[in-house]
């Protein structure tokens, strides 16, 4: 009894610490970020402000589709490799996949550049290869975060979070300061601020890379990760579709400085929100992923679902509580974090919070369902939702422009929290706490 009680107190001193970097980590890459927008809101118009959001959804959709499903399956099979005994064929296959997701992104930045000289947007051309090269390299540094968020090297991953989100931000505006107030320049200082962070990752990550032992079985791996992966990248797809839409609803029916001061608006609610969900999977897929294993013990899974409906309650306590705080001091919130011009939809940043808060319990859903392998299930609803957010965001940009962006918002995050927690709810069986 007396050495349970101990295993206990160790388990949840480790817990406790690894939980502390997750929060300083994320923490640092907010207030970097805050900072940030801050600091780009002095330094850029609305309208070239609202050029890089724009830019910044061509980043969105390699994120989408190919790099980023794949670090989620890269993620979800790192504790089975280790359970088997293979690491060393896990990371080959990881490689090989990391190539081939290379060779496609690519393939889209040619398609991209080719579609954009010949409709006559030359001009856009050099912001987009920007974005498709930030978004490759984030790519790679999200890989990495991942297998050593995996192997529970939390001090690291913290580090790098920390960092990447100061860098980008500094880095960008050392740029501005030095080529002029442009998106684009703006766009390549967000590219290179992620080289420099790459290359401590790389450092970083030998310790890994050089795990002992044959590979067993690379193509094994390589067939895992895939199968698990491209659900993601198809549903994938559709969310991209639905983020990127807002932006460039806006530019459609409003003007590219309504999209920047909506783009402000987003980063002082809806992300922190989203940052705030990151960093509760971020601490707890690891622990969801062991517990899980390879998903075949009902047992395990329903442990696991337990602890999945615990974190949604919080996360959306938690909504309602920052909810109540931005109604009373939403103009506070817009003079200190935005530049003056931006003060016009401070207003909108209570409702801002209640999307993102909504939405990120609807991830805890789904990180639940990844978790049990079925990544499959959530596919419909992922696409179905991602196809009534559009529609949403173009009907709101239409009649009422940022307000009305807002709202379907809102609308969207209520219909993909519900639909996920039915999901989660149907069988395999699955207990409430």
């Amino acid at each position: 009894m007396a050495a349970l009680r101990a295993a206990g107190r160790e388990r949840l001193r480790r817990l406790s610490k690894e939980g502390l970097w997750i929060v300083l980590g994320q923490a640092a890459a907010v207030l970097g970020s805050l900072a940030g927008v801050r600091l780009l809101t002095e330094l850029l118009a609305p309208s070239a402000y609202g050029e890089l959001a724009l830019g910044l959804t061509v980043a969105a959709l390699v994120n989408q589709t190919v790099l980023g499903p794949l670090s989620n399956g890269v993620t979800r099979f790192y504790a089975p490799a280790q359970e088997q005994g293979d690491p060393r064929g896990y990371l080959l296959a990881v490689g090989r996949l990391v190539a081939v997701a290379t060779a496609v992104i690519a393939l889209i930045a040619l398609i991209a550049l080719a579609a954009l000289l010949l409709a006559g947007r030359v001009q856009w051309m050099a912001i987009a290869a920007a974005a498709l090269a930030f978004a490759t390299l984030s790519g790679y540094n999200a890989i990495l975060n991942g297998i050593q968020n995996a192997a529970r090297q939390r001090a690291i991953v913290a580090l790098h979070q920390g960092i990447e989100s100061w860098a980008r931000f500094l880095v960008a505006a050392g740029l501005l300061l030095w080529l002029g107030a442009s998106s684009t320049v703006a766009m390549t200082g967000f590219a290179l601020a992620v080289v420099l962070v790459l290359c401590s990752q790389t450092a970083f990550f030998r310790k890994i890379a050089h795990a002992g032992g044959a590979a067993a079985d690379p193509g094994n791996w390589q067939r895992q990760i895939w199968k698990y992966s491209w659900p993601i990248s198809v549903f994938g797809a559709f969310t991209w579709v639905q983020l990127a839409s807002d932006r460039w609803a806006l530019e459609l029916f409003a003007t590219t400085r309504e999209v920047g001061t909506f783009a402000a608006l987003f980063q002082l609610g809806y992300y922190p929100m989203a940052m705030a969900s990151t960093m509760a999977t971020q601490f707890l897929a690891p622990i969801f992923y062991q517990r899980a294993g390879d998903a075949s013990d009902e047992r395990r899974n329903a442990n696991v679902n337990r602890l999945s409906w615990r974190l949604t309650g919080l996360a959306l306590g938690t909504t309602a509580a920052a909810f109540l705080l931005s109604l009373m001091f939403h103009r506070h919130i817009f003079a200190v974090l935005a530049a003056r011009e931006y003060a016009g939809v401070s207003h909108l940043l209570p409702w801002m919070l209640l999307a993102g808060g909504i939405f990120a319990a609807g991830q805890t859903i789904a990180l639940n369902l990844m978790s049990q392998m079925r990544t499959h299930t959530m596919m419909t609803a992922k696409i179905v939702t991602a196809l009534l957010g559009v529609a949403l965001n173009f009907a709101g940009a239409w009649w009422l422009g940022t307000a009305g962006i807002v709202l379907a918002a809102v609308a969207f995050s209520v219909l993909y929290f519900a639909w996920m927690s039915a999901l989660a709810l149907r069988r395999p069986p699955l207990s409430l706490p």
